[in-house]
């Protein structure tokens, strides 16, 4: 029968455990919580490599006794009774970290921000970076990437994710939510303006804000402006929207046009009688031929034009 060699152990072989131990992998070896001496190098080896078990959380304590060590051993058929132990009363283990603080984490993500707007034309400005926590993470080889949220416009509040990653496989995550200001020029009104009121230069002015927070169909452009009306009555600085204002109409009912219709060459006029809702350049509307009574629809070329398809 063979014998394992470990049940022969050197009697000079001598294990103390510390008091207190600080270890950086998933597992607590007896080598990492103790100083092993002997004579039996391979046993020694052998020591060292048992596990006693799972080691705490990056940052966290785990305390064991004497009756840990001792099991751990004979489950390894080590003779104990050849073996000096020496546990002091309190043991107590903790796992090696690194504290990562919040402003590691918001220099991470500001760097990721500046990265992806560094092509953006407008004016921009990071307004505030919320971080939730810090975070502790185990010792090791760290890397650590940015990720946005899914159909992240870069405005506003925008969420990002970041993660490190220690080695292969632990990985944490932490969420920063950076808000970013988009400065553009938008039309504002100067005064309150009543509904169907033309908008001139003394109504109008040109102001900076964070479009983030405007809806998207805000005017910008000044000069598009004037000689529209407003559809409605707005107030004094309110940010001016594409559906506020419209085109003042050209026609109304009661108008006497001239109707043309054009096929190649051949070019037909009548006069007309606007007999439906009032139009803009561009819109049909209804119109009687003053000369058959037909009513037919045209589009609006100016004031005094209409055009029929012929």
């Amino acid at each position: 029968m063979t014998i394992p060699a470990v049940l022969f152990a050197n009697p000079g072989t001598e294990i103390n455990v510390f008091g207190n131990s600080e270890v950086n992998g998933d597992e607590i070896y007896l080598g990492d919580i103790s100083r092993i001496t002997g004579k039996d190098a391979r046993l020694v080896r052998e020591l060292r490599g048992v596990v006693i078990g799972r080691a705490p959380l990056p940052g966290k304590l785990r305390r064991i006794d004497e009756g840990d060590i001792r099991l751990r051993l004979k489950q390894k058929d080590i003779d104990l009774s050849r073996i000096r132990l020496k546990v002091p009363q309190k043991v107590e283990i903790q796992r090696g970290f690194v504290l990562i603080s919040k402003e590691k984490i918001q220099e991470l993500a500001l760097a990721f921000i500046r990265q992806k707007m560094a092509r953006e034309k407008n004016e921009w400005r990071i307004k505030d970076v919320r971080i939730k926590k810090e975070i502790i993470l185990p010792k090791g080889d760290i890397t650590c990437r940015v990720e946005p949220a899914s159909n992240t416009d870069f405005l506003g509040k925008v969420p990002l994710a970041v993660i490190f990653k220690v080695g292969r496989e632990f990985e944490k995550k932490v969420w920063a939510v950076v808000t970013i200001e988009m400065l553009r020029q938008v039309v504002v009104t100067k005064r309150p303006l009543r509904r169907h009121r033309q908008i001139t230069e003394d109504d109008i002015k040109l102001q900076e804000m964070d479009s983030a927070r405007l809806p998207s169909n805000i005017v910008t452009d000044y000069d598009a402006i004037l000689g529209k009306r407003t559809k409605r009555a707005i107030n004094a600085n309110t940010v001016l929207r594409s559906n506020l204002i419209e085109f003042p109409p050209i026609v109304k009912r009661g108008d006497v046009v001239t109707v043309i219709a054009e096929s190649g060459g051949l070019r037909i006029t009548a006069l007309g009688l606007v007999k439906g809702r009032e139009g803009r350049r561009g819109e049909r509307i209804k119109v009687e031929n003053l000369d058959s009574k037909r009513t037919l629809y045209a589009q609006v070329v100016d004031s005094k034009t209409v055009k029929v398809d012929f």
